[in-house]
């Protein structure tokens, strides 16, 4: 099945020489001469093909992109841009383009092969281990208080304008990126904002486009199955930083990874300090010098004082202390990106909820719970979570959560503790166990909470995330709290390789409408 992907391309795409190709980025061909060959796109899978495509064949964790190269050419691809391991596995008669290292270069190629989208637009990029997805559309909010139309990319949704369709991963392979951008101009877009992930950063999906401003959240533990360690997860983050990929900067410095980024990054920086009273809000350039949270639930208010000394009022439309953090950093964000001050923190204070970002799903009332699903899914984020919902819980906080499968084995116990000493009730369930035994992940973050509660007190485990859901609202009183953390938008459960649709969401909400026919 061709992927959904495949139609975000532009419609009026330029036709560009393979020879000219070869030329620009000094590079060497094989198999039938390519002069005069011409392609008008770049795809990096072939299911994303369309006819005249140039396909990027790259090697993978499993076997070489090339062995998907027939595919490729019997759905229209013109040639193959590879590697010489790959060239081998390209079928006879088909043009192939060689180079040293073409994941590095299929973001630079798509970017000329589209005449440079991103430099007709003004952009946008997010990095940091929690809260990219939430300043992400923070940043959208403000972009479109100057610009008619704009574009946000990331976790949640791919969207231009009102068009949208769900998100394959955080960051999208580099030829998509491209596609995207140059969609995104030709639909009349002006600003794009995207998040970038850690892994793309280390696979150069972002590669061809130099941003005009990046920011960065915050570096907490994650991803340690890939990046091998925190400083390692460090440099992939810090790429973001470069000449060659942004133009400036803006950086929360609440964290030691923050201030070593703002301190070492080779780009003009702007810092942001957001915990009011820290020893570094002395150094930075924009400081949170008061917040209050407020009890209603709805969002919080604080102050920020700029470079000049300039005090002024802001709002975050969700909960908590973090997004304090994420609002202030979106707002300067979308200063440095040409929006005045002003109108940046009017449109960041009445941004919209943001799909499994603190989303409340049930409110409380009728002998309801509030009920709230968050992607809180490190220790981290889940202590942010829990802190920022514990002021507007008159009752009892109550946590579904769970852990993933194939990523960082030892965060699993650390989750535990972190529900077992911040949560009231915990139901510990699945999450995208993958191909991981559940049993065995739930075990590890229960082997955490005994840690904090020896007795398993108010412990409960479910085998299904939706019972998991239903449970603990049976658990829960009018007074509670549900908190359901860890997939937050997510439209699908992966178990044992396969996709199951599933929102966390829909299940509160399924049980609200049962519960209802029930007492009609």
């Amino acid at each position: 099945m061709t992927s959904p992907l495949g139609r975000l391309r532009p419609e009026h795409p330029p036709a560009r020489r393979v020879d000219d190709l070869v030329a620009a980025f000094a590079l060497r061909t094989t198999g039938p001469d390519a002069a005069g060959t011409t392609f008008t796109g770049v795809s990096m899978a072939s299911g994303d093909v369309a006819p005249g495509d140039l396909f990027v064949a790259v090697p993978g964790l499993k076997v070489h992109g090339a062995r998907f190269a027939a595919d490729a050419v019997a759905r229209g691809a013109v040639a193959v841009l590879t590697d010489d391991e790959g060239a081998a596995l390209v079928p006879a008669g088909t043009p192939v383009i060689l180079a040293d290292d073409p994941r590095l270069l299929a973001g630079p190629v798509a970017a000329w092969a589209l005449g440079d989208p991103g430099e007709r637009l003004v952009t946008v990029g997010v990095t940091g281990t929690n809260g990219k997805t939430t300043t992400t559309y923070f940043v959208d909010a403000a972009l479109r208080a100057v610009h008619e139309r704009t574009a946000v990319l990331g976790t949640v949704e791919l969207r231009i304008g009102d068009d949208a369709v769900e998100s394959p991963r955080t960051t999208v392979e580099a030829p998509v990126l491209q596609s995207l951008l140059a969609l995104a101009r030709e639909r009349g877009a002006t600003a794009l904002t995207t998040e970038v992930s850690s892994h793309a950063l280390a696979l150069g999906r972002v590669l061809g486009t130099r941003f005009d401003v990046v920011g960065f959240t915050n570096l907490q533990r994650d991803h340690l199955d890939f990046h091998g360690d925190m400083e390692g997860y460090f440099r992939a983050k810090s790429r973001l930083f470069s000449p060659e990929q942004a133009r400036r900067g803006v950086v929360v410095v609440d964290d030691v990874w923050g201030q070593r980024l703002a301190e070492e990054a080779p780009i003009p920086v702007e810092s942001v300090a957001t915990r009011a009273g820290s020893p570094v809000c002395a150094g930075a350039d924009w400081v949170v010098v008061d917040a209050d949270v407020g009890l209603d639930g709805v969002g919080s208010r604080f102050s920020l004082r700029g470079p000049d000394g300039r005090v002024h009022e802001a709002h975050s439309p969700l909960p908590g202390l973090v997004n304090v953090s994420n609002a202030a950093l979106a707002v300067v964000l979308a200063h440095a990106a040409g929006v005045p001050l002003g109108a940046a923190i009017d449109a960041v204070g009445r941004a919209h909820a943001i799909p499994g970002r603190m989303e409340r799903v049930v409110e409380r009332g009728d002998g309801w719970p509030l009920c709230l699903v968050d992607y809180a899914h490190t220790p981290d984020a889940l202590t942010l979570a829990l802190e920022a919902v514990r002021p507007i819980t008159p009752g009892r906080l109550v946590l579904v959560y769970g852990s993933d499968g194939d990523r960082d084995r030892g965060k699993r116990p650390i989750m535990g503790q972190v529900g077992a000493r911040l949560a009231d009730v915990l139901v510990v369930t699945d999450e995208n166990p993958r191909s991981e035994d559940p049993a065995s992940i739930r075990a590890a973050i229960l082997e955490g909470v005994r840690d904090v509660r020896p007795d398993l007190a108010d412990v409960h485990e479910a085998t299904s995330r939706a019972q998991a859901i239903r449970d603990a609202l049976r658990l829960a009183g009018p007074d509670d709290t549900v908190i359901v953390t860890g997939k937050g938008h997510e439209p699908t459960q992966e178990i044992a390789g396969v996709f199951h649709r599933y929102n966390d969401r829909d299940v509160f909400l399924a049980a609200r409408a049962e519960r209802r026919e029930q007492h009609a």
